[in-house]
């Protein structure tokens, strides 16, 4: 499976913009996710993989979708891929992925919280889970296993 992030628009198939209806009519029509929590008029609705464990959270605001937040597939051996701008965002090590960001004009901004911003793009990059995801030397994690696109950041 292979997702795509295309800032200003949206993640896969979900566009910023788009209304609960159509964001639920898209999940049903598609198939691939489990709906884990939704209310009838929802801030939010969370969406799961069950095969690779990837979860999807699609935020709304004023009954549009406002943000998609993607955090990494917990199964390592899963077939998924989710791509910004070309690159595999969850499987390339986060400091090679900044470099190369960097050397296609991203600018990229490091935050004092935690995460790393492309600002042009309206997307956040962070590695903040608890979830045992690989790590190195030091113990710190190799890779992003959390991206926010939204309108604003």
């Amino acid at each position: 499976m292979e997702i795509e992030i295309r800032p200003h628009v949206g993640v896969g198939p979900f566009r910023l913009g788009m209304s609960v209806d159509e964001a639920r009519g898209t999940v049903q029509e598609r198939g691939l996710f489990r709906t884990v929590a939704s209310d009838a008029d929802p801030g939010q609705i969370t969406l799961t993989h069950d095969a690779s464990r990837l979860s999807i959270v699609l935020g709304f605001t004023k009954g549009a979708l406002s943000d998609v937040e993607l955090f990494r597939f917990r199964n390592e051996d899963a077939d998924v891929r989710v791509l910004l701008d070309g690159l595999d965002v969850f499987r390339t090590p986060s400091e090679d992925l900044v470099g190369q960001f960097a050397e296609r004009g991203h600018t990229i901004g490091e935050s004092d919280l935690g995460f790393d911003a492309l600002p042009e793009l309206k997307v956040i990059l962070a590695n903040e889970s608890s979830y045992e995801y690989p790590v190195d030397e030091a113990g710190d994690p190799v890779y992003y296993d959390y991206v926010l696109v939204a309108h604003q950041i």
